[in-house]
């Protein structure tokens, strides 16, 4: 197995870009949740450019900060978990992982004990 072949079928779209916000790489959910905006063909371009404003500069602000953001949306129906996070290599803060994963309207919550 490829270091990265476990990620292609994975059932949420996964999205990765550089620290200035130049998309690497994205897996097969992710270019299909993208269609719309060019899919596949938006690697190599800036996440910056997708989004308009309020969100671009929260965004923007979020890749020179390094800081995580998470937060349900739901569109048409579907309610969705957006996280996006840091990633590094070598200790250094590389860029931002997105992970976007639909999830059920009635999602269950469970307390556990420590």
């Amino acid at each position: 197995m490829s270091d990265h072949e476990w990620v292609r079928e994975f059932p949420g779209a996964v999205t990765v870009c550089d620290r200035d916000g130049v998309v690497l790489e994205m897996n097969e959910r992710s270019v299909a949740s993208f269609a719309d905006d060019g899919g596949a063909a938006l690697i190599g371009t800036n996440v910056l450019d997708c989004h308009p404003e309020p969100a671009r500069g929260k965004l923007a602000a979020l890749l020179a900060s390094g800081q995580a953001n998470v937060y349900t949306i739901e569109k048409d129906g579907v309610k969705k978990l957006i996280y996006q996070a840091p990633w590094y290599r070598d200790r250094a803060y590389a860029g931002f992982v997105e992970l976007s994963l639909e999830i059920p309207a009635d999602l269950p919550h469970f307390v556990r004990g420590g």
